[in-house]
């Protein structure tokens, strides 16, 4: 390339390695104590001309390079977690897979799946199915149990390997753990706990929206200079699009670095969630229990319509601060953000706390005594009544016409 947009003048360079790290394609490198540009990962971004003014080593000719953000290069990539070391994907894997192919569209490239474990190919099929166009694996026993350090060495090599766009994660326990790691050590910037993703139409950038001070507003943060753009989004706030079973993709095996970090913790064994502490954000049907119950004696009377309903039982923060139920049944902003095909709330007065974690519930009723509670403006059907007699009245109901439900 005889005159390149961006170039380095070698005279110039110290070699003090701050353009390698601001690439955010890794399209420089280090040669002989001098930086060297690799013009075929090059995007011209401009990322590097900045970090090099005090000896204006870096000469970017083109202001329109310079100026704006790269033209995105790589694909949108969804790193997809699995329910344990042999279950199928959970369902926020699906939900990002699902906003990633409409970020993908805007963009015009395609969407990628990470997967690491063991017998992953039911798992890639799934995530085919779910949106991707193409399924990275890193299949090795060494992956069976989740260790961060062993895993982002993994999922680092996969990006450098693949330069994507934009990678998306679960903000699950996994993701927080593993994404946060992964964005220091490639030196890129991460979005915690989005509940919101979209495209800027103008710069192309991700527009990551996540709750702050308390879920008093809702930030929109972009990532400009370095990439991939990354972001965690909660559990339950995307739909998901329905699984096409026809739908075609590639599956690539990657290449498992040979320098993995080794093991510093001792696997022991993996226990399924029981039944009756069921994950609120992957269930169809949540019954929460509010402060109105009253006690424990009322979170009974919940938990045995959750079962008449074959769904789960959630929770207000009031509820879990009183201690009638553990943190993994609390729905909210500061819990779990849930979207079931039907969600009851009894005993809920309706903070906007509580309503941000569930008003994208396809159907809500409501049970309060309260004719003015705030729960009966979000909700699809509102009883007005002593939840300890209507739910005694429903579940009757039920008991006398199981095939009507």
């Amino acid at each position: 390339m005889s005159n390149p947009p961006v170039r380095i003048v070698p005279e110039l360079c110290r070699g003090c390695t701050l353009c390698v790290k601001a690439c955010p394609f890794g399209a420089i490198r280090m040669s002989e104590g001098k930086a060297v540009i690799d013009y075929d990962r090059c995007t011209f971004c401009g990322a590097c001309v900045p970090v090099c003014k005090r000896f204006g080593a870096i000469v970017g000719d083109s202001e329109s390079a310079v100026s704006h953000p790269a033209v995105p290069c790589g694909n949108v990539c969804v790193f997809c977690e699995r329910e344990g070391p042999d279950g199928p994907l959970l369902h926020v894997a699906a939900e990002l897979l699902g906003r990633a192919r409409l970020l993908a569209a805007t963009l015009g490239v395609g969407v990628d799946a990470i997967l690491l474990g063991n017998k992953l190919e039911t798992c890639a099929r799934e995530a085919i199915a779910a949106g991707a166009d193409r399924v990275l694996l890193a299949e090795d026993p060494v992956f069976e149990s989740f260790e961060d350090q062993v895993w982002a060495a993994a999922l680092r090599a996969i990006i450098e390997a693949y330069s994507p766009e934009i990678l998306l994660g679960g903000a699950t326990a996994v993701g927080r753990a593993l994404l946060p790691r992964v964005a220091v050590e490639i030196h890129t910037g991460l979005t915690a706990d989005c509940t919101e993703l979209s495209i800027d139409p103008e710069s192309g950038l991700l527009l990551q929206t996540r709750p702050a001070f308390g879920g008093n507003i809702l930030a929109t943060i972009t990532c400009e200079h370095r990439r991939p753009q990354m972001a965690t989004v909660r559990p339950g706030v995307l739909p998901r699009l329905p699984a096409d079973q026809e739908r075609q993709g590639e599956i690539v095996r990657c290449r498992v670095p040979t320098s993995l970090p080794g093991p510093i913790l001792e696997w022991l064994d993996f226990l399924p969630r029981a039944q009756q502490d069921a994950d609120v954000r992957e269930a169809d049907i949540v019954v929460t229990a509010g402060y109105g119950v009253g006690g424990p004696d009322g979170v009974a009377l919940v938990a045995e319509l959750a079962r008449a309903l074959g769904g789960v039982v959630g929770a207000s923060r009031a509820v879990v601060d009183a201690g009638w139920l553990p943190y993994v049944h609390q729905v909210g902003q500061t819990g779990s953000t849930v979207q079931p095909k039907l969600y009851v709330a009894c005993g809920v007065s309706g903070a906007i706390q509580h309503i941000v974690g569930m008003q994208s519930s396809e159907r809500i009723i409501a049970i309060n005594r309260d004719p003015e509670a705030p729960i009966f403006g979000t909700a699809d059907y509102a009883v007005v009544g002593d939840l300890f007699e209507v739910i005694p009245a429903v579940l009757s109901h039920l008991s006398a016409a199981p095939a009507a439900r």
